[in-house]
């Protein structure tokens, strides 16, 4: 991978850019593997974006790894994503660490392997004081369960008078999501061409521009991120006002 020119790196970038990773399956299909094959080529395309992020400065990164729908998938699929996810765990976190990258994670981690949470922590842990690039793994995760995590928590706090109905405001929801300490995507990219969300941070990308490449996972490369981030450049945000 050739490093981002002087020229490049004057692309305006995103504060928090979000990714979602999709067609391993179908790029493993073309080449006639099965689909675990595309993920596995899928984990080289995400240490790229990592790197590509890290050199141009954007301070928080969020890759939809696994969705609380891909619970639904066969066993054989969710046991090697599992593992594949422990194993460059293993393999990378030195080196993430060695980058100045702080690892997170969102979701309902509790529906993790054992051996996944554990590896998991220990890689958050690990990095935790960390003040690079924070990655965010969005791991068992949906959008919609983390409004309904967040309704039931501010509901439990009602009830036991620690909070008026009234005082509830999207400031206040917003501080009972997964990482409320995280600002909200001013991008997000989708791979594998599908025009749809997906369940994926359904409350922050509420004004988040949005960018669909055709383009397979594991075939995104440095090239094709400037590309996106090109195109964020000539956006104008104008969240709902006439600029």
């Amino acid at each position: 991978m050739n490093p981002i020119s002087s020229e490049e790196s004057k692309i305006p970038v995103p504060r928090h850019l979000a990714v979602i990773m999709d067609g391993n399956g179908r790029w493993a299909k073309q080449r006639g593997q099965l689909r675990v094959f595309g993920h596995k080529e899928g984990t080289k395309a995400t240490k790229r974006l990592v790197k590509s992020c890290g050199k141009l400065g954007i301070e928080f990164l969020t890759i939809y790894v696994f969705s609380s729908e891909n619970w639904q998938r066969p066993s054989f699929e969710v046991n090697t994503l599992m593992r594949l996810l422990v194993e460059k765990l293993k393999d990378e976190i030195d080196e993430l660490d060695q980058e100045n990258v702080r690892l997170r994670a969102l979701g309902d981690l509790s529906r993790l392997p054992t051996s996944t949470r554990q590896e998991l922590e220990w890689g958050m842990s690990k990095t935790s004081t960390n003040t690079g690039l924070q990655l965010m793994l969005a791991l068992s995760y949906g959008g919609r369960q983390e409004i309904v995590d967040a309704t039931r928590s501010l509901a439990e706090k009602v009830s036991r008078g620690l909070i008026k109905p009234e005082e509830i405001n999207e400031s206040v929801f917003s501080s009972h999501l997964y990482l409320p300490d995280v600002p909200d995507p001013e991008l997000l990219i989708r791979t594998g061409g599908d025009m749809r969300i997906s369940n994926y941070l359904l409350w922050q990308i509420a004004y988040t521009e949005l960018y669909v490449t055709p383009t397979l996972w594991p075939d995104f490369d440095e090239t094709e991120l400037l590309k996106a981030l090109e195109s964020f450049g000539h956006r104008q945000r104008r969240f709902g006002k006439v600029l």
